[in-house]
């Protein structure tokens, strides 16, 4: 029986231990230092093995943070909206992708205490993270919204974030499941957006948007 203990134990922490994972060629995100290997060219971030609130690891994460590299890595002088920012990794990265500013929201305290111990742990100062609804308004106009949130909060949010995009914003959506993506597109559509990117990674999707010129 002890035998069986022990070995269910070191399945359970070789499963909790973070992978490092490479976004692009500018951020390599690992659940320790020990586990980065990097000339110095490429930003970390230490998002501890096992934390609350997403270490990077799962779909809807990863998706986004390769959509944001991707999307950020010609903008100058750029601000961010991260809503249900959880752990603040999206933030986090955002501020290593080089925003002016980040704004980061969350309904859960905890999950905003999480986010402020990894800036802390990773020395990332200009993040503004508070407590709060994400479907009620947000002070300011940004250049990027991410959001990794459930698709019927998504939903609700779309006619408050057309106010607080920029001209030539990003949205980036995630958080859905394949089964919803019907009915956020119609969303999208209704509330004047479009889509220039959908991805997909096993039950779950991630989408670039922007708002439809008039």
């Amino acid at each position: 029986m002890s035998q069986l203990a022990t070995d269910w134990e070191a399945r359970a922490l070789a499963a909790a231990k973070t992978r490092t994972l490479r976004i692009g060629r500018r951020l390599i995100v690992a659940g320790d230092e020990h586990d980065v290997t990097t000339g110095g060219s490429t930003a970390v971030l230490i998002i501890p093995a096992g934390a609350a609130f997403g270490t990077g690891e799962h779909a809807t994460t990863a998706m986004s943070l390769r959509m944001l590299e991707r999307v950020t890595r010609n903008l100058v002088r750029w601000r961010m909206l991260d809503a249900g920012t959880g752990s603040g990794i999206l933030a986090l990265a955002g501020r290593r992708f080089g925003a002016q500013k980040v704004a980061a929201v969350d309904n859960d305290p905890l999950a905003i205490s999480t986010a402020k111990e990894n800036a802390r742990r990773n020395n990332v100062p200009g993040i503004r993270f508070r407590v709060g609804d994400v479907a009620k308004q947000q002070r300011g106009t940004f250049d990027i919204i991410s959001a990794n949130l459930y698709s019927e909060l998504l939903i609700a949010t779309l006619p408050l974030w057309r106010k607080k995009l920029r001209p030539g914003a990003r949205l980036i959506i995630s958080g859905v499941m394949r089964t919803q993506e019907a009915d956020l597109l119609r969303a999208l559509r209704k509330h004047g957006y479009s889509t220039h990117e959908t991805r997909r990674r096993g039950k779950w999707i991630a989408l670039l948007c922007s708002q439809k010129r008039s």
